[in-house]
């Protein structure tokens, strides 16, 4: 017969144990499928947004900002219940780096091959055409111009658009610069003869260079994702519903409209 002074130490043992699984693999903690404390486990959601986009916030500063990727969170966090924090960073690189460290428990971003090596990605919410902005008096009308000898190409260090025409330019060189002004300001002096990105930004900093253009045609396509950091595999299912919820329920094309995004495909 077993005392009952044998069983309570056997089940504190037991508790013990436990505890001590549930420090060792924090994931445990959300085997109760609670979508809110996947992917918001400190209670708030906090979305890493980057400046000067319009995929992902603009106007940071303002009593209600615009941006895609701020209207998704804002979303997400209402259908979660939890407080919406947003974390500005002012590039893209950054927001990689805080998601990967779980600083940030989302991102709106592309989800490219390489990324998807470092964090999880729900299904695109938005495709957008990649091109090419040429500065004010450039000569360049056409793609097909881009990639000839003598000619630099600007894009964002740790960017997308980096790491694919590193790959696929073949004669023209390519200059990085960390921000949006930076480049504004690369553009402006003629240091770069065009530069790489999404249109949805090309067009945004069109607007702030008079005489500059985005060119017509693409060299490629975005397909951006709410992004999580791995470790926390529960949440995406619930990813994937809220995705097609918000595009169904044309959430989606209204934040498009509302942050002047251009350059969208349609869904």
């Amino acid at each position: 017969m077993i005392s009952s002074e044998s069983l309570l130490t056997r089940r504190q043992a037991i508790a013990l144990t436990l505890a001590g699984l549930m420090i060792a693999a924090p994931g445990l903690a959300a085997l109760d499928g609670d979508p809110s404390r996947i992917l918001a486990p400190t209670g708030k959601l906090r979305a890493g947004l980057y400046t000067g986009t319009p995929t992902s916030i603009l106007n940071s500063t303002d009593k209600e900002p615009r941006g895609v990727g701020y209207e998704i969170g804002r979303e997400l966090a209402r259908r979660l219940q939890v407080e919406y924090q947003p974390v500005i960073f002012s590039k893209n690189a950054e927001v990689q780096q805080a998601l990967k460290s779980g600083a940030v428990d989302v991102a709106f971003t592309n989800a490219s091959a390489a990324r998807a090596k470092e964090v999880d990605f729900g299904p695109p919410y938005l495709q957008i055409e990649l091109g090419y902005l040429v500065p004010p008096g450039s000569a360049i009308t056409e793609l097909s111009a881009i990639d000839t000898a003598g000619k630099r190409v600007g894009v964002t260090t740790g960017s997308t658009s980096e790491a694919t025409l590193s790959r696929e330019l073949k004669n023209a060189e390519l200059v990085r610069a960390p921000t949006f002004d930076d480049t504004i300001a690369q553009l402006s002096a003629h240091q770069i003869d065009a530069f790489a990105t999404n249109k949805a930004t090309l067009f945004e900093i069109a607007e702030k260079l008079p005489g500059s253009h985005v060119l017509d045609g693409r060299w490629g396509v975005e397909r951006h994702a709410i992004a999580i950091p791995k470790g926390r595999e529960a949440g995406l299912e619930f990813l994937a519903a809220f995705t097609r919820d918000i595009i169904a329920a044309g959430l989606v094309q209204d934040a498009i409209g509302r942050a002047g995004l251009k350059g969208a495909l349609a869904p």
